[in-house]
């Protein structure tokens, strides 16, 4: 039985996955698409005709998310940039702990398998695929534990990327407090980016910032693991998140010492053209997300894993809202 809809010649699904990939990255002023938009675009693709070049997607996801967080950078006040990232530390230890906590008890209730329940728990609390591939190995995860895992993150940050920003909206936050949100409650950096960067620059940020600073909590995180489950397993540290603030300390001081950088071409300076580069890289990334997904994988995730990814979401997401609006 065939995994899509429809089958046709590879040729003819690589003619469509590239003419696709183009539209992704037409000007705005030509044919604008949304982050939500493209991963939806993905997402059919993955399910009508199939993914052409599924083997090279999750190293070509990685990549291109990384290089355009950080070019994303160069469009960030250093200044503001630390206070974001100053008032929104607590928030990220609490979250966080919180997070841990009720995923272990919510995941012996429910009887899901330790190493799932564990990936999910830290997926939810840190930034969702990047910390599961990191403390995958050190608890020994197996291949199935893993897609399980990070099917049940993606079902999820498919959902957020749609639902926040009408959320939002009709929530009545500020830029500053969408960006945060996002930050807290939405597991997978690229759909945090995606959901701040459809709200406005100063949301988006906000958010960027807030979200890499958590997914430091990485490093931390994985060394207790490997503490408590005495293992040896290879430690994965973002080192790209560092090169993001480079990246902003760059586009924040270097005009001053060098006025040139301020120099435009067609408009716009060296630096305008990374971030818009980092916007064009966002929306193809969440794209290639969205056609990674297979029936296979949604039928492999199950209820238990999605049930608890779902109930741990509710409480980190009503939780953070009600602190950010200042109702608790």
């Amino acid at each position: 039985m065939s995994s899509t809809l429809i089958n046709l010649p590879v040729a003819y699904r690589q003619v469509i996955f590239i003419l696709c990939i183009i539209l992704c990255i037409l000007p705005e002023n030509i044919f604008a698409i949304e982050p939500p938009i493209a991963l939806l675009m993905g997402l059919l693709i993955a399910l009508i005709v199939g993914h052409p070049f599924q083997k090279y997607n999750k190293k070509a996801t990685t990549l291109l998310l990384q290089v355009s967080v950080v070019c994303l950078g160069f469009k960030i006040n250093f200044v503001e940039a630390m206070k974001a990232g100053e008032q929104g530390f607590f928030f990220t230890v609490g979250t966080i702990a919180l997070t841990l906590i009720a995923g272990y008890f919510i995941g012996k209730k429910l009887k899901i398998d330790k190493n799932i329940s564990t990936l999910i728990s830290n997926g939810t609390a840190i930034c969702g695929g990047s910390a599961i591939a990191a403390v995958a190995p050190i608890i020994k995860a197996n291949d199935e534990q893993i897609s399980v895992s990070l099917g049940t993150i993606f079902i999820l940050n498919s959902v957020a990327l749609f639902i926040f920003p009408t959320l939002g909206h009709m929530i009545g936050f500020t830029d500053q407090q969408f960006g945060t949100w996002c930050a807290i409650a939405i597991h997978d950096t690229s759909s945090v980016v995606g959901a701040a960067s459809k709200w406005s620059p100063e949301a988006l940020q906000v958010a960027t910032t807030i979200k890499l600073e958590r997914a430091l909590w990485i490093i931390p995180i994985s060394l207790a693991t490997a503490y408590f489950q005495k293992s040896t397993g290879k430690i994965k540290i973002p080192y790209f998140i560092f090169y993001f603030i480079l990246a902003i300390i760059a586009s924040t001081y270097l005009p001053v010492y060098f006025p040139i950088l301020n120099n435009t071409i067609g408009g716009h300076t060296i630096f305008q053209y990374a971030f818009m580069f980092g916007r064009k890289g966002l929306v193809v990334t969440l794209f290639l997300i969205g056609s990674g997904l297979s029936l296979k994988t949604i039928r492999m995730v199950g209820w238990r894993p999605i049930l608890q990814g779902v109930l741990l979401w509710i409480l980190i997401g009503s939780l953070s809202l009600f602190i950010i609006k200042g109702l608790i």
